[in-house]
């Protein structure tokens, strides 16, 4: 399962704001991986969608971005070339190294793959880099230009169609694509390598992908896309790729657990995105996740509110009260569920409170807890199930209150 992708956006390699979505797992978050698409495709093609969302759900988290003058991104595409695609990876590297934590898998789709290629090397903290129909050297692109080439070379500059868009190419960008070999950076790449291509691939050949795996360095992999199209626009296709994917890197992502322990750091760590004016990632030992405001309070209403962690608190702490009580009396409990309303009320008007509650002036917090037990229960047995409820630590410490300490201290610390 995985959450709805955060919409973000950062500086590109032109200065333009370069529009990118972040696809969180639900859970625990494996790893941090960077996926750049195809050329002149943008981050919501369908394959990009498909990988982005299985690798979710298997804990690794992936940022999709569209390239400068691509998709949602501001700029002019034909102003770009490879080497400003090799800025805008590297850019979006920085992105999720400064606001998360940097990407250890890099993801390239079609020509995205040679730019991952060509840029793995100034990504240090990459442990693993996947590529998916890639070309094994930036100018294969050059072909799907057809007679406008020499039109280009000639002119200064020249319209293609792709995919049924008009693009307007430059000779700079034709000159960019023959100064990079990716294939010496394979062989200086220094990361584990999988290769993933269709035999059947009519838009880049499989040559390619033999190229690329003769050029790279062991630890690599190559695993056939069968009878996959180019964009792996089937499904299946693409959800086969992005197990694939995760089960081959999971040797690479996942540390050593003394690694990782030592990592953790006590408490709750809540630290702003940059992203909207409420924006933050909260990290609990392992786990990641968004706190944001909704849209209407000048939020971008990108995960729940502080109410809403604390509501979803009182609801996982009441019903794994319930669960341990109900499993130590051998009760038929098959399921508990609970929703949890939030609101601030006059507190006179409190429906349900304690006397001492309403006797308060102004307003109070006010949880309602609306609770289903299902199983071969009976009445009396709920009655006790739901006063089981209010005897949870969360609950007794709303009740209760606590003690809130706050001081400074320094960066890292």
């Amino acid at each position: 399962m995985a959450k709805r992708p955060l919409k973000l956006e950062f500086d590109g390699a032109h200065g333009a704001k370069l529009a990118a979505r972040l696809d969180l797992p639900a859970g625990k978050v494996r790893a941090f991986a960077l996926f750049a698409h195809c050329f002149t495709c943008s981050k919501d093609i369908a394959a990009a969608r498909y990988i982005a969302d299985a690798l979710s759900t298997e804990g690794i988290a992936v940022l999709r971005f569209d390239f400068t003058g691509l998709g949602g991104s501001g700029g002019d595409f034909s102003s770009t070339g490879f080497s400003s695609n090799l800025e805008d990876l590297k850019l979006a590297a920085d992105f999720l190294r400064q606001n998360y934590e940097a990407p250890l898998l890099l993801i390239g789709h079609s020509l995205g793959g040679a730019a991952i290629l060509a840029a793995a090397s100034e990504i240090p903290e990459a442990r693993a880099v996947v590529t998916i129909a890639a070309p094994s050297d930036a100018d294969h692109v050059l072909e799907q230009f057809k007679g406008a080439l020499e039109t280009i070379r000639e002119n200064g500059a020249g319209e293609v169609n792709l995919a049924g868009r008009t693009f307007t190419i430059r000779k700079e960008f034709v000159d960019d694509l023959d100064r990079h070999s990716v294939t010496e950076k394979i062989s200086r790449l220094g990361k584990a390598l999988l290769v993933m291509h269709a035999p059947l691939d009519e838009t880049v050949g499989i040559d390619n992908a033999t190229d690329i795996f003769l050029a790279a360095k062991h630890p690599k992999s190559f695993v056939s896309l069968d009878k996959a199209d180019h964009l792996l626009s089937n499904s299946d296709d693409a959800a086969y790729a992005a197990k694939v994917i995760a089960g081959w890197a999971s040797r690479y992502l996942d540390a050593d657990p003394a690694s990782a322990s030592d990592e953790v750091k006590e408490g709750v760590e809540v630290v702003e995105t940059g992203q909207g004016k409420f924006q933050a990632m909260v990290s609990s030992g392992t786990h990641r996740m968004i706190a944001d405001e909704p849209v209407d309070f000048g939020g971008l209403d990108s995960g729940p509110t502080p109410y809403g962690y604390l509501a979803a608190a009182l609801g996982a702490c009441s019903v794994m009260t319930m669960r341990m009580y109900a499993d130590r009396k051998d009760l038929r409990v098959d399921r508990i569920s609970m929703r949890v309303l939030h609101g601030k009320v006059h507190a006179a008007d409190c429906e349900g409170c304690a006397e001492e509650l309403k006797q308060r002036e102004g307003k109070i917090d006010r949880f309602e807890r609306l609770v289903t037990i299902e199983g071969d229960v009976d009445a009396e047995t709920r009655v006790r199930l739901l006063e089981i409820a209010g005897k949870c630590p969360v609950h007794k410490t709303l009740e209760l209150g606590a003690a809130v300490i706050t001081r400074e201290v320094k960066p890292d610390s």
